[in-house]
């Protein structure tokens, strides 16, 4: 069973029933065996109009102009960045995204026809720390839990995963005869899915940001529209910290901004480089706030974030940052430039 609930402000007509349907069969509940079956399970819709109270203080009724847009919500949003990947995240969170990606892709094309839709991936780096920035040094463990079909032995299970999941994707150079695999080290993992666990959007916070590093202030994404500061204002916050990042500012950055529901300035905004930047952090935090508009309605304009056409589909799997796509546009490394010469 699928239930979908929540409040809305919308004119649109939308077929809830049919987008979950096709999002379970794409990826890959198709039967009770597997989990869930996409064309015969329940599906309870409790879609509702979202308060007028919060709808008024946000948005005024669609009356307020966009630098006037109230936060949706209150609370912290963080964005991190390390120059320790070409994608500016950590090594440990694109190595088990990446694996958790390659599951999916030898599942579906036949490679190992024994996978089910269900499994977890984690991945544990040996690091370095170099004045605050983070070096990679090794793999020290690789860690897959993925659901099978009754017909596949242990062995065989753990054989092809070193082949085909973790030998594409993890850099030889970074494993030796020191890396640790556990390779569905539970035993057995048949059932899976819905049939497993009960799941709600929300759960899965970290791997949807950075893998546990930086700082999280607890609110999900998925779901939200972009006057909800949870996923907009951590998206603006990531562009902030990459962009500090990409310009050579630092190695390494975290961005904090905080909000007030209904009130559109930020409360506060932060910046700290571990000490790996080569200016002091106050300068970069004086940059950020110049090139940078943390107002709810300005970040849905500057990041496009209404532009539709199923984009935030793509973040609900493989995480929501370190994407190499035009769609992802917080992740654009925007060029710094500073009002105030430095000396």
């Amino acid at each position: 069973m699928v239930m979908v609930f929540g409040e809305i402000t919308t004119k649109a007509e939308v077929d809830y029933e049919k987008i979950v349907r096709e999002t379970c069969r794409n990826i890959g509940f198709i039967s009770d065996d597997v989990g869930l079956d996409a064309d015969k399970c329940k599906v309870l819709v409790n879609i509702e109009q979202q308060s007028p109270d919060i709808a008024q203080g946000v948005h005024g009724h669609f009356t307020k102009r966009p630098e006037e847009v109230g936060a949706g919500d209150q609370g912290h949003m963080f964005g991190y960045a390390t120059d320790e990947t070409p994608e500016y995240m950590p090594l440990s969170h694109v190595l088990a995204t990446k694996l958790g990606a390659r599951l999916t892709e030898v599942r579906k094309d036949g490679t190992c026809a024994w996978l089910r839709p269900d499994g977890k991936t984690q991945v544990t780096v040996e690091y370095k720390n170099d004045n605050g920035a983070m070096v990679p040094i090794r793999v020290h463990t690789v860690l897959i839990s993925t659901q099978h079909d009754e017909t596949v032995s242990n062995d065989q299970i753990a054989a092809d995963l070193k082949e085909h999941v973790i030998k594409p994707v993890i850099p030889e150079k970074y494993l030796d005869e020191k890396t640790i695999f556990h390779l569905n080290p539970s035993g057995r993992f048949v059932i899976g899915g819905p049939h497993g666990d009960a799941g709600l959007t929300g759960r899965k916070i970290i791997i949807d940001t950075y893998g546990g590093w930086g700082a999280h202030g607890g609110g999900a994404f998925s779901g939200k529209d972009p006057t909800k500061v949870d996923r907009s204002g951590a998206y603006i916050v990531r562009q902030a910290a990459k962009s500090v990042v990409a310009n050579g500012l630092a190695r390494r950055c975290i961005v904090q901004v905080s909000y007030a529901i209904g009130v559109p300035e930020p409360l506060s905004v932060f910046v700290d480089t571990y000490g790996t930047g080569n200016i002091p952090d106050k300068e970069i935090l004086q940059i950020v706030k110049e090139n940078f508009d943390f107002r709810p309605g300005m970040i849905t304009i500057n990041l496009d974030l209404k532009r539709g056409g199923h984009r935030f589909l793509k973040t609900a799997a493989y995480g929501h940052f370190g994407r190499d796509d035009p769609d992802f546009t917080w992740e654009v490394v925007k060029p710094l430039k500073s009002e105030k010469p430095r000396i």
